[in-house]
């Protein structure tokens, strides 16, 4: 197996300007980094990531690999490579790297398969597809995998769904439901950087747009902030009770896809699910709407049924941008190929706030070889999560109160009432 399938290592330079850039502002990271640097705790572990292939992810496989993991790092969606960052992670960094902004889905997979040829014992996931495929076609190899470490909401879905099956045969992280990575990166950092992907592939004005947001999980309660936080008129669609009136009670206006699909200028779906946006829906929307997903699989969008409607398909009207035109003189607008718009068109996360999710994947990496976890989904240690918010806090120079022995006794107690 050859140690790298990029697009061209003469972009090194770039990608390690934005590397370096980008580790200026993830300081957690680079404490744990010095960390593991001197102590390797993950020496002679050979570790597998399958994950969006940027700067910020850079950092994280240059703190794994300061541990002493042998790593390498294959693309989770075949848009959001960074093809510059995957150079310079090659040729500045020396670590295996496979991965090709714009690969089929043939290559996507043939990647895959050379992350799990490496004979990894730890893995990190980004949508459970390097998961799915260890278990579906090496079964003789799981047994060689100590754990793995899921990233998203959609990978988390999945993997609850093996376990719900018997079919889960490893232990897994649900690093992306830990507080300090769903409740910042999630909503943070999914809601600024799908504004700044639908503007960079449009640049449309969203003051006074209706802007609709497809779930309201926190992905979809960031996105619906920051839309709102541009001047948009934000409508939450949900099919989960909760979420719902929690959306109405921010004063958002809530109402069945079906509804809003009338009256939409912008479209985004958030939700982890498929089939959000579909024929039903493209029917009842105007001229000149605009749709987009911020989910991680393309799924979210019915593309085929899209097509199947159109009369007519123009391809790149605008970078990242397709136009599907119906016979009645609509137009619809489908942006980024229905893939994450923030890594499509934009840069995906800002590194502010992937310090503390990637952070989480470093710690959790040296607990897994530190404790034997049995096959199932595991919860991030709430110390971990704590100590992970407490190093932020440090670097942002905060200061927080804590517990005095008296406030800790009455917390420990319970015969003190009114």
């Amino acid at each position: 197996m050859t140690d790298y399938h990029i697009a061209d290592v003469e972009l090194a330079a770039e990608g390690k300007r934005r590397i370096l850039w980008a580790d200026r502002n993830m300081p957690v990271l680079t404490s744990i980094r010095e960390r593991f640097s001197d102590e390797k705790p993950l020496k002679d572990i050979r570790l597998s990531a399958c994950l969006h292939v940027t700067a910020e992810t850079a950092n994280l496989m240059r703190t794994l690999k300061a541990g002493g993991a042998d790593v390498l790092l294959c693309a989770s969606n075949p848009l959001s490579t960074q093809d510059d960052v995957a150079a310079s992670l090659v040729e500045d960094f020396g670590i295996k790297t496979f991965a090709l902004n714009g690969e089929e889905r043939e290559t996507y997979y043939d990647h895959i398969r050379a992350a799990l040829d490496f004979k990894p014992q730890i893995t990190l996931d980004d949508g459970a597809d390097l998961v799915s495929t260890l278990h579906s076609d090496y079964p003789d190899d799981i047994s060689g995998v100590r754990c793995s470490m899921e990233e998203t909401t959609t990978g988390v879905i999945r993997l609850e769904a093996m376990a719900q099956d018997k079919a889960l045969k490893i232990p897994v992280v649900a690093v992306n439901d830990a507080d300090t990575k769903h409740l910042f990166d999630n909503q943070y950092g999914t809601g600024q950087s799908t504004v700044d992907g639908i503007i960079r592939a449009t640049d449309v004005l969203l003051a006074g747009k209706n802007f609709v947001v497809g779930g309201y999980g926190m992905c979809g309660r960031g996105l619906a902030n920051r839309a709102r936080g541009m001047g948009a008129h934000v409508v939450v669609t949900e099919v989960e009770p909760v979420r719902a009136l929690q959306a109405v009670m921010d004063g958002f206006k809530v109402m069945s896809m079906d509804d809003a699909a009338v009256i939409g200028d912008i479209f985004c779906t958030v939700t982890g699910n498929t089939t959000v946006l579909t024929t039903q829906h493209f029917e009842k929307m105007k001229n000149g709407a605009l749709i987009a997903n911020s989910g991680h699989f393309n799924v979210e969008i019915n593309i085929e049924g899209l097509e199947m409607l159109a009369n007519k398909v123009n391809r790149n009207v605008r970078n990242y941008v397709d136009e599907y035109l119906f016979s009645d003189g609509r137009s619809i607008f489908l942006l980024g190929e229905g893939r994450l718009i923030n890594l499509v068109a934009a840069e995906g996360h800002p590194a502010d706030v992937m310090d503390m999710s990637f952070a989480l994947q470093s710690l959790m990496a040296e607990y897994s070889v530190q404790n034997d976890l049995t096959p199932a989904v595991h919860s991030v240690p709430r110390e971990v999560d704590k100590l992970v918010a407490s190093l932020k806090l440090q670097t942002m120079g905060i200061e927080i109160d804590a517990l005095t022995d008296e406030q800790e006794t009455y917390l420990n107690s319970w015969e003190e009432g009114t």
